[in-house]
């Protein structure tokens, strides 16, 4: 297979993703170095989220359009979009992914799914209304990016210390720890401090290191599905569209799909945001217009009036 050909290898994407799976990797080792110390049932932490790990890994692409109502479409019965996977899978060279649309009105698209061969691309009824075509081509080809790339599966590993992190919190809680059997002396708690200490420091150190890696692939993708297509400032003019849409629906309504942000176009946020850019899972939309800026002067792409620049 060479779904390489037009979706050039990200040199700087793979050095960001061995890195992080390196860190988190030598977190993880710490971590349950720290777990065998101070607990007795630490394998029964640790095999809830291997089982945890392995559902989202195999069963990601079901659970995120089950979540997001998602169906799987027919050729037939969405022309026009199957018409643009297949034109743009067939210069990324890549098999073409299941297409599905959700029937949310929220203009947002995301790709699930362990590998190429068994991805989901999935757009909403929102983003389709919105669009024109070449905006919703530029969306397509950031998502058929993750897709070759392997994003999905690279955060779903790297988020497996996270889980762990979570689980060993509750755990604690509702084991011995608490003195489940009557007995609350001052050594139990001074383990269950201990545990639920070093979980969290872990899970915040690794919740930080997926976020950074995140907002990367993001403008990875931005990059890859810009020169795909030869035309940044479509894409340019996708996001500035669906981000300000996004903008102008309340919070309330959002607060379902923000659960979903790292899958995401670009995140369901009520406004732009301030100090927790640090901690998303997206770049600023500046950041993200003023890279696909600089492929359109690389590209030469003259300037298309009324379009974000």
């Amino acid at each position: 297979m060479q779904m390489q050909s037009r979706f050039r290898s990200d040199r700087r994407l793979t050095v960001r993703m061995g890195v992080t799976l390196f860190l988190l990797g030598l977190l993880y080792v710490a971590f349950v170095a720290a777990l065998i110390v101070l607990l007795k049932s630490w394998v029964l932490v640790v095999v809830i989220a291997a089982a945890v790990l392995a559902a989202q890994y195999w069963f990601s692409d079901r659970i995120a359009l089950f979540a997001m109502h998602g169906k799987v479409v027919e050729p037939e019965e969405h022309p026009e979009l199957h018409a643009v996977v297949d034109r743009l899978c067939a210069l990324a060279d890549m098999p073409k992914p299941v297409v599905a649309v959700s029937s949310m009105d929220m203009p947002n698209a995301f790709a699930t799914g362990r590998n190429p061969d068994n991805a989901v691309v999935c757009v909403t009824t929102g983003l389709l209304r919105r669009l024109e075509p070449a905006e919703l081509e530029g969306v397509l080809a950031h998502e058929l990016s993750h897709v070759a790339h392997k994003d999905v599966a690279v955060i779903t590993v790297a988020s497996f210390l996270g889980v762990i992190a979570g689980l060993v919190v509750r755990f604690a809680f509702y084991s011995e720890l608490l003195g489940g059997r009557g007995r609350r002396d001052q050594n139990t708690f001074a383990v269950f401090a201990m545990v639920v200490g070093v979980s969290a420091a872990v899970y915040a150190i690794s919740f930080l290191l997926i976020r950074a890696l995140s907002r990367y692939r993001e403008l990875a993708a931005d990059r890859a599905g810009a020169l795909l297509t030869g035309r940044p400032s479509a894409l340019a003019s996708a996001l500035t569209k669906v981000t300000g849409d996004i903008a102008r629906i309340p919070s309330e309504d959002l607060r379902t799909a923000q659960a979903f942000n790292a899958f995401y176009f670009t995140p369901a946020l009520g406004s732009e945001p301030g100090i927790s850019r640090f901690f998303s899972t997206h770049p600023t939309l500046e950041q993200r217009l003023a890279q696909l800026g600089r492929i359109s002067v690389e590209l030469g792409e003259a300037a298309t009036p009324g379009k974000a620049s």
